[in-house]
């Protein structure tokens, strides 16, 4: 049982991220032999895409950042959850995908950057068509460029 609907949502939010986890280290794993560069594009094509069925957790995210920002005791426990969320997206970059962590970043900083960055991505891609499909190209192309 939760204590509130936020909390419910919170271990939503953690449940959805250990799925995109999961993901990512079985798509390192898959790509393996593949040079650099190309790797480096299917794994940040992975981190940016968003499934039609994610719309609606997305939307719901979105407006739980937006309460949590004007909600003292949210934003603490939002604050929580990132940190547990880069925390795990650390040791996956660690792990299984170095060549997602820039040299002179910790994985850490990269997993913060990462996630954020992601985060106003959705934002700004969230009602979808041309102009976000667009942008989501541009930056896996100027990602997967950085990092390749």
């Amino acid at each position: 049982n939760f204590g509130s609907k936020e909390e419910l949502l919170l271990a939503l939010f953690d449940d959805q991220a250990a799925r995109r986890m999961a993901e990512l280290e079985r798509l390192a794993a898959a790509c393996e032999a593949l040079a650099p560069q190309e790797r480096a594009r299917l794994l940040v094509e992975a981190l940016l895409r968003v499934e039609s069925a994610e719309s609606g957790w997305i939307l719901l995210f979105l407006e739980f950042r937006l309460v949590a920002a004007r909600t003292e005791a949210l934003a603490e426990q939002a604050a929580a959850h990132d940190l547990a969320v880069a925390r795990a997206l650390a040791d996956v970059l660690e792990r299984a995908l170095p060549e997602l962590v820039p040299p002179g970043a910790s994985a850490a900083q990269a997993a913060a950057v990462i996630l954020a960055a992601r985060e106003g991505l959705l934002a700004r891609t969230a009602a979808g068509g041309a102009a976000a499909e667009e942008l989501l190209a541009a930056t896996a192309a100027v990602l997967s460029g950085l990092l390749g």
